[in-house]
Formats: C-alpha cells, sequence, structure tokens
C-alpha cells in the first residue's frame, strides 16, 4: 500500500476529530493541557483502533458493522446536546463551561471519532497489509489534526462567542447524523 494512500485514509480518518477539536475548542480556554489531552487521547484511540480492528479480522465485520454507527451517532448527538444546553446557561462565556477534554467526556469523544478507524482495520485485514506502521500514520495524523482544529475553534470562540459553542453542539449532532446517515445509505 502505497505512502499516498495511507496519508489519505489518516487525514480522512482524523476529519471527525478535527471537526470535534474545533468544536471544543470554541469553547474553552485553551493551554497545554487540554490540548495536549485531546490531541494524545484522539492520536491514541486512532492509533489503536485499527490494530484492533486487523486482529479481530474480517471474520466479525458485520456484527461490528451492523451497530458501530449507532454507538458513535449515539454519542456525538449526546454530548453536542449537552454542549448547546451549555451555551444557554452561564454569562461568561468560558468560566462554567464542563472541559470535555476530562474525564468520561474525553473518552466518549475518543470512541466516538475513532470508530471508523476499527472499520479501516478490520477492511485492512482483508488487504493483509501490515498494519503498525500504518496505525502510527494514522494516530499521529489525528493528534495534529486535533491540535489544529482546537486552535482554529479558539479563534472562533474568541470572534463568535457563545455563538460557536452553540454551532460546535450542532457540528457534533451534524457529525453524528452522518455517520448514521452514512452507514444506513449502503
Amino acid at each position: 500500500m502505497s505512502w499516498f494512500i495511507v496519508l489519505g485514509i489518516a487525514v480522512s480518518l482524523g476529519m471527525d476529530a478535527f471537526a470535534v477539536a474545533i468544536a471544543i475548542g470554541s469553547r474553552i480556554k485553551l493551554s497545554f493541557r487540554p490540548v495536549f489531552r485531546l490531541a494524545f487521547h484522539f492520536g491514541l484511540f486512532q492509533f489503536f483502533m485499527p490494530i484492533i480492528g486487523w486482529l479481530i479480522g474480517a471474520q466479525i465485520n458485520r456484527l461490528i458493522h451492523d451497530y458501530d454507527h449507532w454507538v458513535a451517532f449515539i454519542l456525538l448527538v449526546f454530548i453536542g446536546l449537552k454542549m448547546i444546553k451549555e451555551a444557554f446557561s452561564h454569562k461568561n462565556e468560558f468560566d462554567k463551561v464542563s472541559d470535555p477534554t476530562r474525564k468520561w467526556q474525553l473518552v466518549l469523544l475518543s470512541v466516538a471519532t475513532s470508530i471508523d478507524a476499527l472499520s479501516v482495520g478490520l477492511s485492512l485485514a482483508l488487504l493483509n497489509v501490515h498494519i503498525f506502521s500504518i496505525s502510527v500514520i494514522i494516530g499521529l495524523v489525528a493528534a495534529a489534526m486535533t491540535v489544529l482544529g482546537m486552535a482554529f475553534g479558539r479563534w472562533l470562540g474568541k470572534n463568535f462567542g457563545r455563538y460557536m459553542e452553540f454551532l460546535g453542539g450542532l457540528i457534533l449532532i451534524g457529525i453524528g447524523i452522518k455517520i448514521l446517515l452514512e452507514h444506513l445509505m449502503t
């Protein structure tokens, strides 16, 4: 498999992480720790999910494929609705919002943005490729796209405030709906 194709796969898988990072970056105070936490976890989950999928192999691809989109949809809609609610529940833009780069929200977002990587790993098992180097590239690209997304989201948040938090929640819900529709239409 060419490195151009691998990079294309990595960028495609990193798009959800990028969009979620924009939404999060628009609503929290950015410092090294939250950026590192989100980028590290998104990159780590994007790294491990293809390996797990590859190890599972094509034998259970149908089982996972039947419900992975529902899991991602539910997680993203839940967190998106929470962000929309918080957009209207506080006065200071960044003072009272919960930090989605901590605890259970971080894990839920990491799983939701990396479920497609599991399917990619399953598909790559059919091609009999060496998964480790491909997973490293996928994880690094996802981490880099997360950092860029948070920086861009911060700029949007500073300039558009609470509206970006509301829009960020809508974006997460939209990504969840997109994932669901893509799988239901195939």
